[in-house]
C-alpha cells in the first residue's frame, strides 16, 4: 500500500518525530542534468521528508525548460519514505490524457457500499498480514476469506450489470465512479469483451483510475498467458507511453505490467520500448530504490536480449550499472552502425 507521506506531516511533527528520506530518485531528466534539479531539492538520502510537496514542484517548474514537476514521497522502509522527483521537460515525451467525462451515469448506492467495506477489510487484513492475491481467474481474489466474498460478489454483479458499468466508466464526471468501474469491469466473466474498456481508461485524466484499470488489466494478462486459447490480447502501446508519464505511479504500474507482456519476448513489444521508452527504461533501472527499480531493470534486460538467468545473476551480484551500460552500448553501436540513432537516444545516462 502507497502511503503519502507528505499528508502526514502535520501529524507527524506534531509527535516531534520527523520521518526521514531513505533515497532520493529523478526521472524524466533528458537535457537538465540531476546535480542542477538537486540544486533545487536540496534534499538527500538521511535528511528530513521537504514539508511542502507543492512549493518543491514550484520551485522546480520555475527552472527554464521545465514544463511540469512532480514531487512523491513514498512510504516506507522503516521510518522512512523514499522520495521521487519527477520532471517534464518541453520538447520531451509526453504521457496524453483524455478530457475527463461530463456525464451522470453513476453505479447503484449498495455496490458503492460494498467498495468502502472491501477497503476496511483489506485494511484489516494488511494489519494481519495477510495480503496474498490469486490473479489466476483474470481479476484479484484476496486470500482473505472476508475479502474474497466481496470480490466474488464483484463479479456476480458485473455478470448481470456490465453495460452499466461500461457507461460509468466512460462517460461519468465522476472520478471515484470511475475508479469503481475500472475495477469491476474487470471481474466481467468474458474478459476478452473488457479489454479495450480497460485500455480507454488508461488514458482516463485521473490517475486513480488509470492505476484501477492498470490493475485489472494486468491481471487478466496473468490469465492470458495461463491460457492461451482464450486468445486475450492486450495493446502494449498505452502501457509502453506511460513509462514518459510525469506521475510515478503511471511509470511502476506500467512496468509491472509489462513484465507480464513481455513474458513470452514478444519482438514487437520489446521493439516499442526500445523505440518509444529506452530513456525513461535506463533510468528507472538505476533507481536507489531497489524494489521499484527492479521491474524497469527486467525489462531493460529482455530489450536488450539478456536471458533470465543473466537479468537475476546480475541483479543478484550487483552488476547492474555494468549490465545497464552493456545494454546501452549495444543499441548505440547498432544504430550507429545503421545510421540511425534516435534523436531521444542522446538523454540515456548511465551511472557507474
Amino acid at each position: 500500500m502507497k502511503v503519502n507521506w507528505f499528508l502526514l506531516l502535520p501529524v507527524v511533527l506534531a509527535a516531534d518525530s520527523v520521518p526521514r528520506v531513505s533515497s532520493v530518485d529523478y526521472y524524466g531528466l533528458r537535457k537538465l542534468s540531476q546535480s542542477r534539479i538537486y540544486k533545487v531539492v536540496g534534499v538527500s538520502a538521511g535528511d528530513p521528508i521537504p514539508p511542502s510537496k507543492g512549493e518543491l514542484e514550484e520551485r522546480l517548474e520555475r527552472i527554464p525548460g521545465v514544463v511540469t514537476a512532480r514531487v512523491e514521497a513514498v512510504c516506507c522502509e522503516g521510518r522512512e519514505g523514499m522520495l521521487f522527483v519527477g520532471i517534464e521537460e518541453r520538447g520531451a515525451a509526453h504521457f496524453a490524457l483524455r478530457s475527463a467525462p461530463a456525464g451522470d451515469a453513476a453505479l447503484p448506492p449498495e455496490i458503492v457500499a460494498q467498495f468502502t467495506q472491501l477497503v476496511r477489510t483489506m485494511e484489516d487484513a494488511a494489519r494481519r498480514g495477510s495480503i496474498a492475491e490469486d490473479l489466476t481467474h483474470g481479476h484479484p481474489l484476496m486470500a482473505d476469506p472476508d475479502a474474497r466474498a466481496i470480490q466474488e460478489g464483484f463479479a456476480d454483479f458485473t455478470a448481470k450489470h456490465l453495460p452499466q458499468v461500461r457507461d460509468v466508466l466512460r462517460t461519468s464526471a465522476d472520478s471515484e465512479q470511475r475508479v469503481m468501474a475500472a475495477t469491476l469491469i474487470g471481474y466481467a466473466p468474458d474478459k476478452k469483451a473488457v479489454v479495450g474498456d480497460l485500455e480507454f481508461a488508461v488514458q482516463d485524466p485521473d490517475e486513480d483510475v488509470r492505476s484501477s484499470a492498470m490493475r485489472a488489466l494486468n491481471a487478466i494478462a496473468v490469465l492470458a498467458i495461463k491460457q492461451p486459447r482464450l486468445d486475450i490480447r492486450i495493446s502494449p502501446t498505452w502501457f509502453v507511453e506511460m513509462l514518459n508519464s510525469i506521475v510515478l505511479s503511471d511509470r511502476t504500474r506500467a512496468t509491472k505490467a509489462l513484465i507480464n507482456l513481455t513474458d513470452s519476448r514478444p519482438a514487437s513489444t520489446l521493439g516499442l520500448l526500445r523505440e518509444r521508452a529506452l530513456p525513461s527504461l535506463v533510468e528507472m533501472a538505476q533507481w536507489n530504490s531497489l524494489r521499484y527499480a527492479l521491474p524497469a531493470y527486467i525489462l531493460l534486460g529482455r530489450v536488450g536480449g539478456l536471458s533470465e538467468q543473466q537479468i537475476q545473476e546480475s541483479w543478484t551480484k550487483g552488476d547492474r550499472a555494468a549490465t545497464v551500460l552493456q545494454v546501452v552500448r549495444s543499441f548505440v553501436e547498432a544504430a550507429i552502425r545503421q545510421s540511425r540513432l534516435p534523436k531521444q537516444w542522446s538523454a540515456l545516462r548511465v551511472r557507474m
